[in-house]
């Protein structure tokens, strides 16, 4: 059982807040993964490898003499770890090193990694670090902006009447000889958990196996349009209705979602081992 003090009612998410500027990690809130995927059906190692790919806009602290400098953050937490890490408290805990000196950015780099890896092993028997990479305003022209690849699923004139999420709305060619698609939409959209705000995304599913059906997909996908779950949640989602009701072969479910207070989310969730895509925003985020 998790922690009760560490479910989403007890975070920060849409309550009144100080803003600290000092260092200060113990803001970070980590949330238990394994409620909402047992929810799934996911009651030990889960179907598929992969990572939550946060960006983090909003970055900046003080050298030794004061002066502020700023960076953009590519964190990287694989989907292993028992946690997450609230949105709100990754926010409040960036803001907290605005005001405090550090002596360069590799500092800066090595705390977050410390700081972010205890919170989302917390509680378990493993430990691993996340990946962090800070890029400098030297770099920052080097940022591309680039939108997922795939047939674009939006293309289709299709009638939605369901705003909650249905997997009985997709279907596969069960009988027919497997292909291989990479399919995009800009159409996902569901809420905050907690608090109920929208979070806008587009999604890519790479799969190889029955053909899945675009339309059904896409009203599918459409479907989430009020449903109130974590980035990460719906993305697991997504990934386990395929599995259950198309028997892909292989499947990929990858979403980018736009920022909100300077950081974005873009869980990526996959049934093989392969390389995680790079960190490349699209022209929403």
């Amino acid at each position: 059982m998790s922690n009760h003090t560490n479910t989403p009612e007890y975070s920060q998410l849409g309550k009144a807040t100080a803003y600290a500027d000092q260092y200060d990690p113990s803001l970070l809130f980590p949330i238990a993964r394994r409620d909402k995927r047992n929810e799934l059906g996911i009651s030990a190692e889960p179907p598929f490898f992969g990572a939550d790919l946060w960006t983090a806009f909003e970055l900046s602290w003080l050298n030794l003499r004061g002066k502020p400098q700023v960076a953009l953050a590519h964190i990287t937490v694989p989907c292993e770890t028992p946690n997450l890490v609230e949105s709100k408290s990754f926010k409040l805990y960036l803001n907290s090193f605005n005001n405090t000196r550090f002596a360069d950015a590799s500092e800066v780099q090595a705390r977050i990694r410390a700081d972010i890896s205890d919170a989302v092993w917390r509680g378990s028997e493993r430990a691993a670090t996340v990946g962090v990479k800070l890029l400098l305003p030297e770099l920052f022209d080097r940022e591309p902006v680039h939108e997922l690849d795939g047939l674009l699923l939006d293309r289709l004139d299709i009638e939605c009447t369901r705003y909650q999420p249905a997997p009985d709305l997709l279907r596969a060619q069960l009988n027919e000889p497997p292909v291989s698609e990479v399919l995009v939409s800009h159409l996902l959209k569901s809420n905050c958990l907690v608090t109920g705000q929208p979070d806008w995304g587009s999604v890519q599913i790479a799969y190889s196996g029955p053909q899945i059906d675009q339309e059904s997909l896409l009203q599918y996908i459409v479907s989430f349009r009020n449903h109130n779950e974590f980035h990460e949640q719906c993305v697991e989602r997504i990934f386990m209705d395929i599995r259950q009701q198309c028997k892909p072969i292989k499947l990929t479910v990858y979403a980018r979602y736009t920022r909100r207070g300077g950081l974005d989310i873009n869980p990526f969730r996959t049934s093989h081992p392969q390389a995680l895509p790079r960190n490349i925003r699209t022209a929403r985020q």
